[in-house]
């Protein structure tokens, strides 16, 4: 029975880390700043932190890098770990592309209105040509 249990326990603990999607201990600075909450400056501090201190030993001890507290380490918990390859990482090119595809389409959406208002320059340069 206590080998059982023992398994059981080893294979959750392998399945939890295989669930978090960012080792903290190799993750590049653009690995890091796919996680939510995450952005150039603290990337950068995380990558200092772990080269001066020579890394993490646990994930709470992410909260002793500067920027990071308690409530961002919660938000981060599921999707980090101290070992294992980095997986899973949403590359931030998506959400570069998409936030331009907004923009675009804003930019469409103001175009159509202006369009339909007659304020384009193009019928500007109309109204200046026929005299109306």
């Amino acid at each position: 029975m206590k080998k059982v249990i023992l398994a059981l326990v080893v294979f959750l603990s392998i399945s939890l880390n295989a669930v978090a999607g960012v080792n903290i201990n190799t993750a590049t600075q653009a690995e890091l700043e796919s996680l939510n909450g995450i952005g150039p400056a603290k990337a950068q501090s995380i990558i200092n932190y772990r080269k001066s201190h020579g890394g993490f030993k646990s994930v709470d001890d992410l909260k002793q890098v500067d920027g990071i507290g308690n409530a961002t380490l919660e938000n981060l918990r599921k999707n980090i770990s101290i070992t294992g390859p980095t997986t899973a990482v949403a590359p931030k090119a998506n959400k570069v592309a998409k936030a331009t595809k907004q923009a675009q389409d804003i930019k469409a959406v103001g175009n159509e209105k202006a369009a339909v208002s007659g304020k384009t320059a193009g019928s500007k340069v109309i109204k200046e040509k026929t005299g109306k």
